[in-house]
């Protein structure tokens, strides 16, 4: 059996690994770490979350240190959460480092106390691009005796707008220092980074389209106005779920968490529009298991670093299939088991089969429970608690006599009844009645103009990506516009035009926002459409604005025809 003793560390490492209980090495620090100690080539690893990444980097990082004063190493990091949680395990695996300095920078804190602690020294940065950019612009850190730098998650950097501030910091990066690329994913723009910066890197790929064996893949088939209720009911009937629904939006995100919160469940949100502050109370108390459900969007959730989450819900299916790895990445870490929810609509079964195919692991069909399922799952739980209470004698033994003396005339079972009533009346009066919301896999309705049936509308958009329009922000845009809360389903930009889905009971709305709406300082034409077999718009007469696209005087400019500063975060 492989062990860190057999990786080449140094004892102060190792020291560091024995006190946290570490001995046997996940796969990609065993490939990584003598990789990256017995030579100075560059390297890229495809590796998926929870896979162990930062030690993989890490450890051969903090041994090569020369502590000359300068900085010596950079690591670059998507989201403010996972900076600091690089930050805090690099910390850890320095504990016997003492005249080690490590730094944390990024966007939502005081730039001030950064600058400050980083003219302290700094042998260690850890840093989101944005506030590194910033940084440099100042002087207030220099990377010109750089001797390592990591780039981690290098693919969700680049979704996120990053594009430009890699490009800026790679290039005023010596050229000879060693070079760390980690990703889950290896898309055009990863592979230009490491085709254009890195020197002939060795690559390391740990199964980068599979995910945890220990993970279970489930998944509910409802119809989209029975999301929430199938949340619900997931939650009821696995009374110790510990983990994470993901939303996609941040108005979506908060909407659930408020409605989570008004109907009993221990949650709250962490979304960008979060102060840091806000931020890090709610983390704080999801580590400490005094919140059970934290709904998240994936940006948000990207630092998260929890080992015993159990499981993962999707409220709806990422737009990115290759986004579901991440997200379900976050349950089933040290070798324990997880499971991972998915809440789709009929018309969403082809890309469960697709994602099979991408992380060859079988999804599983389950059936939301019905009303009287929950209520005896609920049941079942209260009395295994009951059997489990170890009575605490010395605290309740002045009471007990109070108790005696009001239940002396109440029977055994009368007591049980009671007991239960009391438990489980409020989960009886709302479940009473509670209809079968399951929808059968093989129900493809496409009944898109019905009023209420919980189905999409799909519509025409006069815009496209000649204006800006893409799949990285066109729901950013949605929700500027004001549509946060609107459920999207199949969104299909083309060059000129693109088609959008959104739930029925939303089509007046969606209609008359968009209507309203300009890029580039030309108004967005909306109708209501379908498809023709060849694929091209069928329009009906109830469009918006005429035909002339002239939908009113008001509107926003939301994209600039110079898009590179258009989506520069």
């Amino acid at each position: 059996m492989t062990t860190f003793k057999n990786l080449g560390l140094d004892p102060e490492l190792l020291s560091a690994l024995e006190k946290l209980g570490f001995e046997k090495p996940t796969p990609v620090q065993e490939k990584a770490i003598p990789a990256l100690l017995e030579s100075d080539n560059d390297l890229v690893a495809l590796a998926q979350t929870g896979t162990g990444k930062t030690a993989a980097f890490g450890l051969p990082l903090l041994q090569k240190l020369e502590f000359s004063g300068f900085t010596e190493a950079l690591v670059l990091a998507p989201t403010r959460e996972l900076c600091m949680q690089i930050t805090r395990d690099l910390e850890t695996f320095a504990a016997f480092k003492p005249e080690l300095k490590i730094v944390a920078v990024y966007g939502g804190a005081s730039i001030r106390d950064q600058i400050s602690l980083l003219k302290r020294g700094a042998q260690v940065v850890v840093a989101t691009p944005g506030r590194l950019i910033d940084l440099l612009e100042r002087k207030a850190v220099h990377l010109d005796q750089l001797r390592v730098l990591v780039l981690d998650e290098a693919d969700e950097m680049l979704n996120m707008g990053f594009q430009e501030d890699i490009d800026t910091i790679l290039s005023k990066s010596p050229a000879d220092r060693q070079s760390c690329l980690f990703s889950a994913t290896m898309p055009p723009e990863v592979r230009r980074i490491a085709q254009r910066y890195m020197r002939n890197p060795a690559e390391i790929s740990l199964a980068a389209n599979t995910t945890n064996e220990n993970i279970e893949h489930h998944y509910y088939v409802v119809k989209e106005k029975n999301r929430y209720e199938a949340v619900k009911r997931i939650l009821d009937v696995e009374p110790d779920v510990y983990g994470i629904l993901f939303a996609q939006t941040r108005s979506l995100c908060q909407d659930l968490a408020e409605k989570l919160i008004h109907d009993g469940y221990n949650a709250d949100s962490l979304h960008g529009d979060l102060s840091q502050a806000q931020r890090d109370k709610v983390m704080g108390r999801f580590r400490k298991k005094t919140l059970n459900v934290l709904v998240a969007t994936d940006v948000a959730a990207r630092g998260i670093d929890v080992s015993d989450i159990t499981h993962v819900i999707n409220y709806s299916l990422p737009n990115e299939l290759e986004v579901y790895t991440h997200r379900s990445g976050r349950t089933a870490r040290a070798g324990k088991k997880g499971i991972a929810i998915s809440i789709i609509a009929s018309r969403d079964i082809s890309k469960i089969q697709r994602l099979e195919k991408m992380t060859r692991s079988k999804f599983t069909q389950m059936q939301v429970p019905a009303g009287d399922d929950v209520v005896r799952a609920k049941f079942a739980h209260f009395v295994d608690e009951l059997a489990a209470e170890e009575p605490d004698q010395a605290s309740i033994h002045a009471y007990l006599s109070i108790f005696y003396a009001k239940m002396k005339t109440i029977t055994r079972e009368e007591l049980i009844e009671k007991l239960a009533s009391l438990e489980l009346r409020k989960f009886i009066e709302y479940y009473e009645g509670a209809g079968d919301i399951n929808e059968g896999a093989d129900r493809r309705s496409r009944d898109y103009g019905s009023e209420g049936s919980g189905h999409y509308q799909k519509f025409f958009l006069s815009v496209g990506e000649l204006d800006g329009l893409d799949k990285k922000n066109i729901l950013r845009w949605l929700n500027d516009c004001g549509l946060g809360k609107v459920e999207f389903g199949k969104i299909r930009i083309h060059r000129t035009h693109t088609f959008l889905e959104a739930e029925t009971d939303s089509t007046e709305l969606v209609m008359n926002t968009i209507s309203k709406e300009k890029i580039n300082d030309r108004k967005v034409r909306i109708e209501i459409q379908g498809m023709e077999s060849d694929g091209s718009p069928r329009k009906k007469k109830n469009s918006y604005g005429g035909g002339g696209g002239d939908y009113g005087k008001q509107g926003k400019s939301h994209f600039k025809k110079d898009k590179k500063k258009s989506f520069r975060r």
